[in-house]
């Protein structure tokens, strides 16, 4: 195994690398060789996809990239956790292996906040994350809509509302 090339990992290609049997010396031929033909590769690829052989090849290249994420696919899941091992052991996280571990990952990546710059930077609303009590949401509604809320006492009535407006739909 050898360690991966930069450029081999700048183009998404780390795990050929990881998965190579020859001796991890930096700037060898075969290297040199593996870069240019994976270059040449990826400018192919970059191209219109003009038949079904293209299209396998860009699917096959993107799941290479990231195996994790292809984890599922029902004909090269295997191989991808293979791959998504490899790297992962690599980058020094290795895999849950108890419930506790699972669970601690499961809660931190659930904390996490994806990032968006659109959301972020575009949607500057100030009660983007700010949860409303009752009657906020009452003056909000008043606000926006002509009628007024009708109180509903029971549940009975709630769900006879809701037949009538089922019946008039039927009409």
């Amino acid at each position: 195994m050898s360690l991966p090339r930069s450029a081999m990992n700048m183009m998404g290609f780390a795990v050929c690398c990881l998965c190579c049997d020859e001796p991890d010396v930096s700037g060898s031929d075969r290297c040199k060789t593996c870069i240019r033909s994976h270059s040449r590769t990826r400018e192919r690829l970059s191209k219109q996809a003009v038949s079904k052989a293209d299209r396998l090849s860009r699917e096959l290249v993107t799941m290479l990239s990231d195996p994790a994420s292809h984890i599922d696919d029902h004909t090269h899941g295997k191989l991808m956790i293979h791959y998504a091992t490899l790297i992962d052991k690599h980058q020094g996280t290795a895999p849950a292996s108890t419930a506790e571990e699972m669970l601690e990952v499961y809660e931190k990546q659930k904390s996490k906040s994806e990032k968006s710059l659109i959301r972020d930077v575009a949607n500057q609303n100030p009660w983007q994350n700010v949860e409303l009590d009752a009657e906020q949401r009452e003056e909000m509604l008043s606000k926006l809509s002509s009628n007024a809320p009708v109180n509903v006492d029971s549940w009975d009535e709630l769900l006879a509302q809701v037949e009538d407006f089922l019946e008039e739909d039927k009409e």
